[in-house]
Formats: structure tokens, C-alpha cells, sequence
């Protein structure tokens, strides 16, 4: 029998801790969702603030000063926060995408250099940051590696080289200003085929039942790549029947939870990884609203969760959370989101109240909702 559309929601929402807020510490619920987008520094915190009992920010600061949760260049060539045992492989099933996205653009071919010059770089980039360096250092050292500054190494470099971000300060642990460290090295590495299935088991604990496609969505690994993965991983893996007949595949007796399971609001963050998971969207997000909350420029706005799905998009404004629902809603869901508001602006108010603050000119440009209202906080 096939999975319905409300099937697949609920299982999202299940293995990512969204039906419930679980009591986890920062580092487990980390490697429990597997990766937290983290171009935003504060998205991370927000993440696991939807996601957590009783979360403390310190939990995370913890996390990323003791290296037990790291922020680095992975999936879909982006930032994310994944567990420190996770890296390794990650890093490794994602390296040869990271480095051809870069070697082969423009910023770095203008250089002049060849892909032979930047991995002769490698070794004295990791052995330079052993302890944190800044860019400007980073910059220096490889300025005197080559003889001169060349424009687009170092933008090459810090994406696929093996290196984690350090922690600088500010409200969210990390700054405006970049530190790297170089990862730990393994003693022996895994071989690339086999960190890709890893990674395709890790995302499909997160993630499934899911299909191909979005397993290649949310990496940007080629189907070819991600099929032979899914081969080698044989019985550890089985096929489940999605909407329309489409084969999806999912860890093997893995449980769905049922489709009337009740879902709570949320109030997502900055590019929540349930947004950006899947080839197909429409599992989190309505078809005629995802132009609203994914731009064209690749910003993802904080949205409002509401029965599983996004019913629009919030921001802080002065007194409480601003809510722009695409839809109306009723009195009973605007009360959830109210009370979702409050405790929000209570965590906010110790950090960065004004969060996001910088992404306000997508309201500026007319966001259509059906209802716009000041949830106080």
C-alpha cells in the first residue's frame, strides 16, 4: 500500500524531533537530526530550541567549544552543524563534490593555478591551523606559499580543505569574522564509497522514507553516486511505495508514526533542514507557498508550522513575534503559536532579541498574507 502525502509529513516530523520536544543534550539531538543548516549562526540554536526540553543555549556553546558538535562546508556545498563523529564521513562522501564546485568555477581558475597547485596547498594549510587561525593569517600563509596574493585559493580552499569554523564570540558562538581550525586527522580514513553509504543510511535515519532524488537534493551528490550507495547497503536498507507509485527507500524496520498524529506549531528557524531535505518540498511545505518562504537567492525564511506544514513566516518585531500566516487559522492555532511566541522572545532576550534582523527587506517587498499579527512576548 502506499505511503499518503500526511504519511511521509509525520514521519518527518517524528525522526527530526518536531511531534515532540525531546530530553536531549545538544550533541545527541545533533547527531539524532544528523545536520543543522548554519549559515545563520542563531538558526542552529533555533533549531534545537523547537526541538529540546527545556534547551539552554550554553548547552550548545559547550558543544562548539569543545568540538563535540562542528561547523563546516558539508551538504549542498553549505554550512551545517554535525556531530564530531559524524564529520569524518561526511566530509569524506562530500569532498570530491566540494572540491570540483570550487576548482572548477571561475573565482578560482582566474587564479591561474591548477588543481595540482591547490592540493600541494593542502598539506601546509593543515598543518598551519592546528590551532585556530583567522582568514587574514590563512591568507598570509598562503600568500607566502605562492609568491603573491592570488584572488579565489583561499575561497576554494576553506570549502573543501578539512577544516572546521572555531568559535569567535557574539550571541550565537560565532561572529561576523571567520576562525579555522583543521579537523582531526583519521587514522584511516574510509573509503569514499563507503562514507557515501554511510551518509545515505545517517540521512535516511533523519529523513526517510525518501527518495533518490532527494537523497541527491540534499547533498547535490550525483544520482549515479547515490544509486550505487543504495546498492551496496542491500538489506539494511528497504523500498516503501510513496504517492503516485514513487519508490522510496527507508531504513529497514524503521516505524512510521500515523498520519492523524497530532503536530504541534513550531516557529522555525533560518533555513531548517526539514525545508531543504527533499526533491520534492511539498512534504513540509504547500506548493503555492514555497516561493514565498525559499527566494530566489537561496534565502529560507523562519516559518510558521502549523499541523505539520509551513502556513507562513515570522520575525521579531517590537514587543513579541510578528506572524504572517498565508492562510487564515483558527483561534485555537493562533493560541498554540502565541504561546510558542512567548517562550521564543524569553529565549531570544538573552541573546540577540532582534534575530534576523538583516533579512527584513523580504517583508519590505510584500509578503501576501491572509493575516498578519503581533504575537506578544
Amino acid at each position: 500500500m502506499s505511503l499518503t502525502p500526511r504519511q511521509l509529513n509525520r514521519a518527518t516530523l517524528d525522526r527530526q524531533l518536531l511531534l515532540r520536544r525531546e530530553p536531549l543534550n545538544a550533541a545527541d539531538a545533533v547527531r539524532r537530526i544528523v545536520a543543522v543548516q548554519a549559515q545563520e549562526a542563531a538558526s542552529p540554536y533555533i533549531a534545537l530550541w523547537n526541538r529540546l526540553a527545556g534547551f539552554d543555549a550554553a548547552d550548545l556553546d559547550a558543544a562548539f567549544a569543545d568540538r563535540a558538535v562542528v561547523k563546516a562546508s558539508l551538504m549542498r556545498i553549505t554550512l551545517h552543524a554535525v556531530h564530531a563523529e559524524d564529520y569524518p564521513e561526511f566530509h569524506n562522501a562530500m569532498w570530491r563534490t566540494l572540491r570540483a564546485a570550487r576548482l572548477g568555477d571561475s573565482r578560482f581558475t582566474s587564479s591561474g593555478l591548477s588543481t595540482a597547485d591547490a592540493d600541494a596547498l593542502l598539506p601546509h594549510l593543515a598543518a598551519f591551523t592546528v590551532r585556530p587561525r583567522t582568514v587574514t593569517e590563512v591568507e598570509d600563509l598562503l600568500a607566502a606559499r605562492l609568491g603573491e596574493r592570488k584572488r579565489g585559493v583561499w575561497w576554494a580552499l576553506r570549502t573543501f580543505a578539512p577544516l572546521h569554523h572555531t568559535p569567535t564570540g557574539g550571541p550565537w558562538s560565532f561572529g561576523a569574522w571567520s576562525s579555522f581550525v583543521a579537523a582531526p586527522a583519521k587514522p584511516e580514513p574510509a573509503e569514499e564509497d563507503t562514507s557515501v553509504q554511510r551518509l545515505l543510511l545517517r540521512y535516511l535515519q533523519a529523513f526517510g522514507p525518501a527518495s533518490m532524488r532527494d537523497f541527491a537534493q540534499f547533498t547535490m551528490l550525483r544520482r549515479p553516486v547515490a544509486a550505487q550507495a543504495l546498492r551496496a547497503l542491500a538489506d539494511r536498507v528497504e523500498e516503501r511505495q510513496g504517492p503516485g507509485g514513487e519508490t522510496l527507500f527507508d531504513v529497514a524496520g524503521a516505524s512510521l508514526p500515523a498520519e492523524d498524529t497530532v503536530a504541534p506549531p513550531r516557529l522555525l528557524p533560518m533555513w531548517d533542514s526539514t525545508l531543504l531535505a527533499y526533491s520534492d518540498r511539498s512534504r513540509i511545505i504547500p506548493q503555492d507557498y514555497r516561493a514565498l518562504v525559499i527566494r530566489r537567492n537561496g534565502d529560507v525564511l523562519p516559518a510558521l508550522l502549523v499541523d505539520g506544514y509551513v502556513a507562513g513566516v515570522w520575525r521579531p518585531a517590537e514587543g513579541g513575534i510578528e506572524a504572517t500566516a498565508f492562510h487564515r487559522l483558527d483561534e485555537g492555532t493562533w493560541e498554540g503559536l502565541a504561546a510558542e511566541a512567548r517562550a521564543l522572545v524569553a529565549f531570544l532576550a538573552d541573546r540577540e532579541p532582534a534575530v534576523y534582523r538583516r533579512y527584513a527587506h523580504w517583508w519590505a517587498k510584500h509578503l501576501p498574507g491572509a493575516e498578519v499579527r503581533l504575537l506578544p512576548g
